[in-house]
């Protein structure tokens, strides 16, 4: 027994905290996150899960179905109940206390991924801004999901796979007003006039010769998708929201490859004359485990238009939050 001790409080185990975790995302990616290579090294897991609805009976579900992966690194899960719903006000007083959870109980080089269909720009902020003692490079709202989906809808349009389809960029709300950048967006294996050996790419602006679709269907078609699919299936889009969270943790705690780009919900310190301290999605890129925003990008006077059209929707938000938060203290 007293070698069983010692042997525990010499782990020092990789803490994974998840929330919303009876959402049918976690069913798909709870068994990934122990995949080899996702982490750097081979570490000790210790599963923490929260539920923010269903009942306290389906978590200790949740948690006895995760024992079940017999993962040998991994600790038996916690769970915590607690309930929350997607209203704006009690969405702003839960991400304000883990945002203080996360400043009084988390090591310093945490690192949180925000993820979801709803605020997820606030959401983000809230936790930055009741975490003060942490980086705010630290802490993500994903966009991955979203830039996904709008490869699918240029690879359909030009008779590709999604896979062909890179450097797409979203700016923005990731759960509301955003922009679609495509100026650096390229197409693998395009069946047109032009051909080149593997490797050989075209840009799609140059590919797609439909502006109106570019301008009204694609854009209706992006806002529609995800529910397209969740109307057909009755469920949330588990598997791709899976896909794009697996993709950036890889992208954070692994080498990538610095050419690739990404977008991500991140700080703004005033890039591309985007107001600093809104939690903004922009383009990045990883490398050594780091994230950097890339600044070779072009603000033309167009996109410009489109990115203060974002950044005023974000203040709102951010004053709605406060004024909430502020109501309630």
């Amino acid at each position: 027994m007293e070698e069983e001790v010692h042997r525990l409080k010499s782990l020092r185990p990789l803490h994974i905290w998840i929330s919303s975790a009876l959402n049918p995302v976690c069913y798909s990616l709870i068994p990934h996150l122990f995949t080899p290579g996702l982490f750097s090294g081979l570490p000790i897991f210790s599963l923490h899960l929260m539920d923010t609805s269903g009942s306290e009976e389906m978590l200790q579900a949740l948690k006895m179905e995760t024992v079940d992966l017999a993962i040998p690194r991994l600790h038996e899960p916690a769970g915590e109940y607690n309930d929350e719903q997607n209203d704006k006000d009690q969405v702003a007083e839960h991400f304000h206390r883990y945002g203080q959870l996360i400043e009084t109980n988390a090591q310093k080089d945490v690192r949180v991924l925000v993820a979801g269909d709803f605020f997820i720009n606030m959401k983000c902020s809230l936790l930055i801004e009741n975490a003060p003692s942490i980086d705010p490079r630290n802490f993500v709202a994903m966009t991955t999901q979203l830039e996904y989906e709008a490869r699918t809808q240029l690879a359909q349009k030009l008779s590709v796979k999604t896979s062909d389809i890179t450097n797409v960029i979203v700016w923005g709300n990731i759960s509301g007003s955003f922009h679609i950048d495509l100026q650096r967006a390229k197409v693998f294996r395009y069946d047109g006039a032009i051909r080149g050996p593997d490797g050989f790419s075209q840009h799609v602006m140059e590919m797609i010769y439909d502006w109106k679709w570019l301008k009204t269907d694609f854009r209706s078609l992006l806002h529609k998708h995800r529910a397209t699919i969740s109307s057909k299936t009755n469920k949330a889009t588990a598997i791709s929201t899976t896909n794009a969270i697996l993709a950036i943790l890889k992208a954070w705690n692994n080498a990538e490859s610095p050419e690739e780009v990404f977008s991500l919900g991140v700080l703004s310190t005033g890039q591309f004359g985007i107001p600093a301290g809104l939690v903004f999605s922009m383009p990045v890129s990883f490398t050594d485990g780091h994230w950097s925003v890339r600044s070779d990008v072009i603000v033309t006077d167009e996109l410009r238009v489109n990115l203060d059209a974002c950044a005023d929707e974000l203040r709102m938000e951010r004053d709605m939050a406060a004024k909430t938060l502020k109501n309630d203290a």
